[in-house]
């Protein structure tokens, strides 16, 4: 900007400095002109004064001639104040009062003699080598009728024209030189007033280029360029609120993309990743950093995946298909492939969704499972009762030992029917919330006791050591119904799979909450046992609905494989945790952590 303001004041000088010297140009052109043209009138005029005076009918030699002229000429020099030039008609130089004519050249070929004798008066100025300076020539012609006896001349040396013109020119230069100087100051002052608010208004849009839109331009004139702050504030205002609009609605899009669930991957048209999210990383391994500005066939990818984005790039239409990816984990992803057009249906690349499909699949593996189950394990009571009451109807009623045994069998397999309809019922009322827990102080010694108790007579048909380490003092909040329901069922699990002379023992201890980070305390309840232990390969699916680790021996002690699955559900309820430890041949160790407090 002070680039602009020199440059502008410069301007305003040469301005100035042109139209005074212009002027001057003028001026001295006009002076100049003026003095010659009086010279030659006052010339003229004595020319026709001296004309009346000269005798040019006079007779003699050249020479007399010669030196009557030039005494003529000298004599009139004087008064006329001037050099006096007399020429004879064929041009030789007759008398000249200031050098000697016998010297001087024919004079019929200069310009002001041919003026004269063509219009009457002659005038010429030009550079006179005889006296070595600009003279002015004016010719009047000498005639008898009108036939010409010579020419008389008039010359005057310009050499005071010139000082003068010098003189008016020191005077213009110095005139000018103070015009400068004050045409400076006074262009420096109108630059300065011009640009300062250019200047402001240059330094606001730069800052607001910058994305600073909060800048303002203060200038409080009304005049154009005040007019040009006023529009310049105003589009910062209308910039500001549109970046504001651009900023919340990306960090909305940019909290939505990196929230969701689903992976959202880019693809421009010229096949490059430009966008990522996180759960796009996660299914594909990589990060944005590692993908962002590759291309896809040079990602990394899976070969399928790489040919699904090629051929949605060749065919131009939407794709969708299901796909397990094997890296970083095994999962099945389903994939959207979905064609970017921009407003004037111009390409502008891939938009792939994916959606871990892996939980669903899982689920809806276990619901088929869950039917199969349930299917086998009705149709193997439903075929005894049916067989046996065949049996029964086609004669076997006759003996009543067979048919005793037979219906003993009908109503044990009626039982387990039943059993198992009561604990599915229960199974999915507890998967779906629907029984509502109602939480009391339960004081776990005594509570402990009773269901031990409870189990003591079967223990005691295999001849089972039931042990309990419970402090006197301990209590908690829990649905005493829900919590028997857990208690009995792992106590009968231990019961079943503990061999005669075994131990089953339950063990509760309180300890605080450190390693989660909440507040108050936590139980841990464990129960253990010396039984046939779990396979290794079978730990994490003991849960499962119908699982079941040796199957000939949970049919055989009446076991419906929904026990565990039911206690995990009820842990679940309390805001606890399960998990299991065990080695075969070992025994196992259910171990619980419930809160004290809800």
């Amino acid at each position: 900007m002070n680039k602009f303001r020199a440059r502008l004041t410069l301007m305003f000088i040469v301005l100035i400095g042109c139209s005074v010297l212009t002027a001057g140009l003028f001026m001295a052109k006009l002076m100049q002109d003026s003095h010659i043209e009086a010279l030659k009138t006052n010339m003229l005029r004595e020319l026709h004064i001296l004309q009346v005076t000269v005798d040019w009918k006079r007779s003699g030699t050249d020479a007399e001639l010669t030196r009557y002229y030039t005494g003529q000429a000298m004599l009139l020099r004087n008064s006329a104040d001037a050099r006096i030039t007399y020429i004879r008609a064929d041009g030789k130089v007759l008398g000249e009062s200031d050098y000697d004519p016998g010297n001087m050249d024919n004079h019929l070929s200069r310009q002001e003699v041919i003026d004269a004798e063509k219009y009457g008066t002659g005038i010429a100025t030009r550079y006179s080598q005889t006296v070595g300076r600009n003279m002015l020539y004016v010719v009047v012609p000498v005639k008898d009728g009108a036939v010409t006896q010579g020419f008389l001349r008039l010359a005057m040396s310009l050499e005071d024209v010139e000082n003068s013109i010098r003189h008016l020119w020191s005077v213009l230069l110095a005139g000018l030189i103070i015009v400068f100087v004050i045409a400076g100051l006074i262009s420096y002052r109108l630059a300065y007033g011009i640009t300062r608010p250019i200047e402001m208004i240059t330094r606001v849009a730069q800052q607001i280029t910058n994305r600073n839109y909060k800048a303002r331009v203060h200038f409080p004139k009304k005049d154009e360029i005040g007019q040009l702050g006023m529009a310049l504030n105003r589009m910062a205002d209308s910039l500001q609120l549109q970046m504001n609009r651009i900023t919340e609605n990306e960090g909305r899009l940019s909290s939505v993309l990196e929230n969701m669930n689903s992976g959202v991957m880019m693809i421009d048209k010229e096949e490059r990743i430009v966008l990522l999210n996180r759960s796009a990383e996660e299914f594909l391994g990589f990060s944005s950093q590692e993908l962002l500005g590759k291309k896809f066939d040079e990602a990394k990818q899976q070969f399928e995946f790489t040919q699904m984005i090629q051929e949605c790039f060749e065919t131009r239409e939407h794709i969708r298909d299901e796909m397990i990816f094997y890296y970083p984990s095994e999962r099945i992803l389903d994939i959207n492939l979905n064609p970017i057009l921009q407003t004037d249906d111009e390409w502008a690349g891939v938009l792939i969704v994916l959606h871990d499909t892996t939980a669903m699949r899982r689920l809806e593996r276990m619901r088929s499972e869950f039917v199969a189950n349930v299917s086998h394990e009705l149709k193997t009571p439903i075929a005894a009762v049916k067989g046996f009451a065949e049996t029964l109807l086609a004669g076997a009623l006759n003996d009543k030992e067979t048919a005793k045994s037979f219906l003993q069998i009908i109503f044990d397999e009626s039982e387990r029917l039943n059993r198992l309809i009561g604990d599915i019922l229960e199974l999915s009322k507890i998967e779906s919330k629907r029984i509502p827990l109602h939480f009391s102080p339960v004081h776990l010694h005594s509570f402990i006791a009773n269901c031990v108790h409870v189990m003591n007579a079967e223990a005691k048909k295999k001849h089972i050591e039931l042990e309990m380490q419970v402090p006197q003092d301990a209590y908690m909040e829990a649905d005493e119904d829900r919590l028997r329901q857990i208690l009995i069922n792992l106590l009968s699990n231990g019961i079943n799979y503990t061999p005669e002379g075994g131990k089953v023992k339950v063990k509760v201890e309180l300890l605080d909450d450190i390693v989660a980070g909440s507040e108050g305390e936590k139980l841990k309840l464990t129960i253990a046992d010396t039984g046939i232990g779990i396979p290794k390969k079978d730990l994490p699916r003991i849960f499962e609905r119908f699982y079941r680790v040796d199957k000939a021996r949970s049919r055989s002690s009446g076991g419906t494989g929904l026990g565990l699955s039911i206690v995990k559900h009820l842990v679940e309820l309390h805001k606890g945790t399960i998990r299991v430890e065990s080695e075969v041949g070992m025994g196992s160790k259910f171990i619980i952590e419930l809160p004290v407090l809800h």
